[in-house]
């Protein structure tokens, strides 16, 4: 509760540091100055366009000196509590507000559009203005502060649906392993003991931040001791290539991406053949792309639940890879020469 409190209280206002923040300004003002010279005029004309461009002026100079100042109020603001930060923000536009309108007033002077320094109206035109800024600004930061909430509970929705899809295992592969270590506890203990050791790195991994990237070498690694666990238990009806490019040493990569695909060959593609087969892994960068290919055998008999089964695994993985990337990312799937192929595509993310 102490953590869901700190973020409330320091991240319900948006990065007003942020380049977009300035163009919502202008475009808010800019509307605002329309509804004002089409809410004073009752006839569309000169007057109009007259009352237009002077509004617009005022208010986009109000915009873009308002997103300047919380721009560098930014981080104190950021650090303030709800009340303390929404009040003084409204206070800073109101500031920036009175300035300009002064500054405005002086400046109509100067250009002969008034005649008078201090005009009668010129009380009321500030208190106007500033009433306006005032509302506008209220209502505007509410609006900001709950798209700012909602893309915050966005993320962690993300981020928990991530590591939910990540902590997905088959129970078959866990009761598979044990039995393995068990059948090799007597035979061979030494070898029951590395079995052990690369299933305590495979789970270290899956209960690991599903948000961490990994290196691409730490990845093959995971998958080198999966596929030697799984040897244990197939033998010579599993044969393994790997055919890896010249993958920069930097590049990283979603912990668990190839271990659940060659599960999927596995399951689907060497368990069901009597004389077993081959599972060739290839990956190569191809400009600022990533590509994996890992290709099995197809069955010799297709069985209705374990394409399903198939399917729910692909739809895991290409969740995890549009929640981490979007849409630059992408998995093929690919049936021709009696082999099985699926093909997944990333951007080259490097290490720091």
């Amino acid at each position: 509760m102490a953590n869901a409190s700190n973020t409330d209280k320091q991240n319900f206002l948006p990065d007003f540091g942020f380049s977009g923040m300035m163009l919502q300004f202008v475009v808010l003002a800019e509307i605002i100055a329309v509804i004002i010279a089409i809410a004073r005029n009752s006839e569309f004309g000169a007057q109009v366009w007259q009352d237009l461009s002077l509004l617009s002026i005022f208010a986009m100079t109000i915009a873009l000196f308002s997103a300047i100042v919380l721009k560098l109020f930014s981080p104190l603001l950021r650090r303030a509590t709800m009340a303390s930060g929404s009040l003084l923000t409204i206070l800073l536009l109101m500031l920036v507000t009175a300035g300009v309108t002064e500054a405005m007033v002086y400046l109509l002077h100067d250009l002969a559009l008034i005649e008078e320094r201090w005009p009668v109206w010129h009380d009321s035109f500030q208190i106007r203005s500033l009433m306006i800024t005032g509302i506008v600004g209220a209502l505007g930061l509410r609006y900001l502060s709950l798209k700012r909430r909602t893309e915050l509970e966005s993320r962690l929705q993300q981020e928990s649906k991530l590591q939910a899809l990540q902590s997905r295992i088959r129970p078959h592969f866990l009761f598979n392993s044990l039995n393995s270590v068990a059948a090799l506890a007597r035979s061979d203990p030494d070898r029951a003991e590395a079995v052990l050791h690369d299933l305590a790195d495979l789970f270290r991994v899956l209960l690991a931040d599903a948000r961490k990237l990994v290196p691409v070498t730490a990845e093959r690694e995971i998958s080198r001791q999966y596929l030697e666990i799984e040897k244990i238990r197939l033998g010579d009806r599993l044969q393994i290539k790997w055919n890896v490019g010249n993958i920069p040493r930097a590049a990283m990569m979603p912990a668990l991406t190839l271990q659940p695909l060659l599960e999927n060959a596995i399951y689907h593609g060497i368990e069901p053949r009597f004389a077993g087969g081959t599972i060739k892994i290839e990956m190569w960068p191809e400009g600022e792309t990533l590509n994996i290919m890992i290709s099995n055998p197809l069955p010799d008999v297709q069985k209705t639940t374990r394409s399903k089964g198939n399917r729910l695994a692909q739809e895991n993985i290409r969740q995890r890879l549009s929640t981490q990337f979007g849409d630059k990312a992408s998995m093929q799937v690919i049936q021709e020469g009696g082999q099985y192929h699926v093909k997944v595509k990333m951007p080259i993310v490097r290490g720091g």
